[in-house]
């Protein structure tokens, strides 16, 4: 009685967005912050795509562990601590980036941060259903939605703008980044206070047991994960989600250091703030956008008409960086529209990416095989992006940039092996 008075209390206003801009940030920080970071602070495009490629892996793996986290403790409980951890591991990598040490020891920390976001993940979605009801879990779905686009922008935005303006002010580079990463250690310390404090109790510890034991889920997921590899048409499927993304797993990890980069090494020369604009707010948009749109393409003729446009979607806007590496000092509007049509591209066909795994995913285990799905999804962005840096290295931002070009043969060749019941995605009246 007490627990449902509790939860009618809280209004899941008071919660379900700073929850989902919680979930939003660190991957943010992980997966471009770093980037933006290390460039800044002079580590090569090698090392850069290298080591921030390798902090995909928690999300490659994180279907592994998902069953854990669902009898261990209980999940509001996980996001408590996982917000916890995550803003002593900001404070950390605050602290050791003046040092010499720098890179090696923020690496480190960092792999603290993408488990630990990882494991946040598993937890606020799985509490998401479990503190709402069916009717509440689809009006707030848009709700969530928003505030982890919006969580792009302030990491990938704001706070790169607030890090360029530090840089300019002091001069001192470490400094302004530092700053950010206190910034963000307090907001997160913040958040796990306050989500103690607002977040309703839907389970108690005592309830853990009800779902079996860890051999038990053990064995149960050793079945799913066998009946998914027995899947029809595995093979294609498997070559899709892996190479779909192909270009822009590679693009992603070089957009950065390609605008940051000064004329005479090949890139642009824009400045950390500028980068901020661009990149972390113009791109975003434009990504977000495209996204909407790719939906409401997607719900009016369904996923099998989609699918091929939206691979040529995603491969043709790649033109844009081949222009832009050609280009001889481009203007600032200029490269903003190159990078607004790039992830507008980008976000319109990563739609059929998307309703694909869902579609894969139907029948028996549907959310387990899911959730492997979104890990080969995480290895697809993983392997390529690693090798990113050294390709770009060893032959220049423009060869590469056409090089990227050639991989989209790939996106599009690999929606010729796929079979998809006309229907699917197609709003029913």
């Amino acid at each position: 009685m007490e627990t449902s008075a509790i939860k009618k209390r809280k209004s899941p206003w008071a919660w379900i967005p700073t929850l989902y801009f919680a979930e939003g940030i660190p991957y943010v920080a992980v997966m471009t912050i770093s980037v933006i970071m290390y460039k800044r602070l002079g580590i090569s495009n090698t090392d850069i795509a290298l080591y921030t490629g390798w902090l995909y892996l928690p999300w490659v793996i994180k279907p592994l562990w998902s069953p854990f986290v669902d009898i261990i403790s209980t999940k509001r409980r996980w996001i408590l601590v996982m917000q916890l951890i995550i803003g002593i591991a900001f404070a950390l990598i605050a602290f050791t980036l003046p040092g010499s040490l720098f890179f090696r020891l923020s690496l480190a920390v960092f792999w603290i941060v993408a488990f630990a976001s990882a494991t946040h993940d598993i937890a606020a979605d799985g509490y998401y259903m479990l503190a709402l009801t069916e009717h509440e879990q689809s009006f707030y779905v848009g709700i969530r939605s928003t505030f982890y686009r919006i969580a792009s922008v302030a990491g990938q935005g704001l706070l790169v703008i607030v890090a360029g303006c530090l840089e300019t002010s002091t001069g001192d580079i470490p400094l302004a980044w530092s700053v950010v990463f206190g910034i963000l250690s307090v907001l997160f310390i913040g958040f796990s206070i306050y989500h103690s404090l607002i977040l309703p109790h839907t389970e108690h510890p005592s309830d853990r047991g009800k779902n079996g034991s860890v051999k038990n889920i053990g064995q149960e997921f050793g079945k799913v994960f066998a009946s998914f590899f027995r899947k029809h048409n595995i093979i294609p499927a498997l070559l899709f989600m892996l190479l779909y993304r192909l270009p822009e797993a590679q693009l992603v990890k070089l957009i950065n250091p390609f605008l940051l980069d000064p004329e005479e090494a090949g890139g642009l020369g824009l400045s950390t703030a500028d980068v901020g604009i661009v990149y972390g707010t113009v791109g975003i948009i434009g990504l977000t956008l495209g996204g909407i749109i790719g939906g409401i393409a997607a719900a009016a003729r369904g996923l099998r008409f989609w699918l091929k446009p939206m691979a040529w979607s995603m491969s043709l806007t790649c033109l844009t960086f081949v222009y832009l590496s050609y280009a001889e000092a481009p203007s600032l509007l200029t490269i903003n529209i190159c990078v607004f049509i790039e992830q507008f591209g980008y976000g319109f066909g990563f739609t059929a990416y998307m309703l694909y795994l869902i579609y894969f995913s139907e029948g028996e285990f549907s959310t387990a095989h899911y959730s492997i799905c979104t890990g080969f999804m995480a290895l697809g962005m993983m392997l390529p992006g690693m090798a990113a840096g050294w390709i770009e290295e060893m032959i220049g931002y423009r060869c590469f940039f056409i090089w990227t070009m050639v991989c989209c043969i790939a996106t599009i060749g690999v929606t010729y092996l796929l079979d998809v019941n006309p229907s699917f995605g197609i709003k029913r009246k």
